[in-house]
């Protein structure tokens, strides 16, 4: 299986230049926002880990919470900006959380969240959103549309 981060892949094998520096025949990697987010569970993991210095876990509950949060430090709904921070500052805090904690300690933790990210989504679950969301839409419909008659 071929390291889903192509960190030896990059360096070690004959690449292809029309391929974009992947491998000859090689399937395309996780997308970036997969990967953001299994970096992000995978810092949140060992943060909690008893074994993750100190130090580490400070920065590894920062990040996790900024990658989990709703407010971003600039919202989503601004163009490109909103996105930019996200896809710059947690990169950046993983990179300085992976230089805090051992490698074979992250390695762990990063292959339970590829696992867990791996896992089926519940269409039951999804449905029942979808049944809320519409649900409320509705309800707040009709309440807006009382307030006229």
């Amino acid at each position: 299986m071929r390291d889903p981060y192509h960190i030896r892949a990059r360096f070690t094998t004959p690449l292809d230049v029309r391929s974009g520096g992947r491998e000859a025949g090689a399937m395309p990697g996780p997308s970036i926002a997969h990967r953001i987010r299994v970096e992000s569970h995978a810092v949140w993991l060992a943060a909690r880990d008893p074994r993750t210095p100190l130090a580490a876990k400070l920065v590894g509950l920062l990040v996790a919470a900024y990658a989990l949060s709703p407010i971003d430090l600039i919202p989503d709904f601004i163009p490109v900006l909103g996105l930019l921070d996200d896809a710059i500052l947690i990169p950046a805090g993983v990179w300085m959380f992976a230089r805090l904690v051992p490698p074979a300690l992250l390695a762990e933790h990063r292959a339970t969240a590829e696992a867990a990210a791996a896992r089926p989504v519940s269409k039951w679950g999804v449905a029942i959103v979808i049944a809320i969301w519409a649900l409320t839409a509705f309800l707040t419909y009709e309440f807006v549309m009382l307030g006229y008659d």
